[in-house]
């Protein structure tokens, strides 16, 4: 199996709401092609990549280091030489090739996106659907899940927002089948925020949940203030309080709010992760981490934080990836996560799963006829990259 092509291209999200820290109006994501020597049915085997959102597009990081590397590179060393099948493992190791340790960031972004191309395509060679490729090369559990615990991401800023709109937007998702929502927080003062938890816990059925997400916006006293007024109700989480690298405010966070708290999605690398297990006082029986794949150098990356984890105490179950695509689903499947962020309606055509692939009483199942991620699955997401790469 042999790389002849790599394309890369940028796309808008275009979204016209923001969070505690920033406006997703102008951000982009980079889109990849990874096209091949394989043919499977009469078709070229061509394996696709993007960035979750919250990132911008790599296109510099991608073109001027990153695939030319890949591209340099020798066929025979790209790939298993026991199956002739491309190692997206051994090509991470090479498109790293010169990269000093740290630094992660944009750089992680950069290799992530290769790696889901390098993924959908290996999988998609071998008639695999990817969660059950990603399962049989790392066999961190004895067999990937069927379906996954997911929840509905959403309860942005809006210009034009109001309660009662926030509250329909709750009903949409409840009525699509999820249990369990989130909405943001710190975009606003800490009374109108209240009103919004309020104005949402007042609408869901019994067994549903609410989480909440500040983004990273507070410094500690803010968190700690927003964490004494959200004790009074049971949230499924209160999500980045403070600065993803504040480890310690996240210990003395942890140490002051009785309930859970998450974090982790603007982590990028297992020594990161070390860090925040050995640092941040976090709690590896009620605590939730949400380190995202895709934007992390990939699935062998995760596969090591989840082993440094494992040796603090910590349990896959205990992870809930951001960034509500399907990759992200896949490697949840495939690891034993504890679930899977999702994006209902928002960040399309690059968030939300296969369109045949319902949310029912919370979970969504895996679509297990479909090769690769699933993006042909997808028909908005599939069109978008086949008018990219045309």
């Amino acid at each position: 199996m042999r790389i002849t092509d790599v394309k890369v291209a940028e796309a808008p999200i275009g979204s016209r709401f923001s969070n505690a820290v920033i406006d997703f109006s102008r951000m982009t994501v980079s889109v990849i092609a990874v096209e091949t020597d394989v043919v499977v049915a009469g078709e070229r085997v061509v394996g696709y990549g993007f960035n979750s959102n919250g990132r911008y597009a790599q296109t510099g990081i991608l073109t001027e280091r990153v695939l030319p590397r890949l591209r340099d590179a020798a066929s025979e060393v790209l790939v298993d030489p026991e199956t002739g099948i491309l190692d997206p493992v051994t090509a991470r190791a090479v498109m790293m090739t010169n990269e000093k340790p740290g630094g992660h960031g944009d750089r992680a972004v950069a290799v992530g996106i290769v790696d889901m191309a390098l993924w959908d395509a290996v999988a998609k060679a071998t008639g695999r659907p990817l969660y059950q490729a990603l399962h049989d090369r790392f066999n961190l559990v004895d067999k990937p899940a069927e379906s996954v615990w997911v929840y509905a991401a959403g309860g942005y800023y809006y210009p034009d927002g109001t309660l009662g709109s926030l509250r329909d937007e709750i009903r949409s998702y409840l009525d699509l089948g999820y249990r369990d929502v989130k909405i943001k927080i710190g975009g606003a003062s800490l009374a109108s925020d209240l009103e919004r938890i309020e104005g949402v816990l007042a609408i869901l059925p019994d067994g549903c949940r609410l989480a909440v997400d500040a983004n990273g916006r507070f410094d500690l006293p803010t968190a700690l203030s927003y964490a004494s007024a959200l004790s009074a109700y049971d949230l499924l989480w209160y999500e980045e309080p403070c600065d993803p690298l504040d480890y310690l405010s996240h210990a003395v966070l942890a140490e002051e709010y009785p309930g859970r708290l998450a974090t982790g999605e603007n982590l990028f690398a297992v020594q990161e992760v070390r860090n925040l297990a050995r640092h941040a006082g976090l709690r590896p029986h009620q605590d939730i981490l949400q380190m995202d794949p895709s934007l992390s150098y990939g699935a062998a990356e995760y596969a090591e934080m989840l082993g440094c984890l494992c040796a603090r105490g910590w349990q896959a179950a205990r992870c809930c990836p951001h960034g509500g695509h399907l990759y992200n689903l896949a490697v949840a499947a495939a690891f034993g996560l504890g679930g899977c962020e999702s994006y209902p309606r928002v960040f399309e055509p690059f968030g939300g799963f296969v369109d045949e692939q319902p949310i029912e009483d919370g979970r969504v199942r895996l679509a297990n006829d479909l090769p690769g991620i699933g993006i042909e699955g997808k028909a908005a997401l599939h069109d978008l990259v086949r008018r990219l790469f045309r």
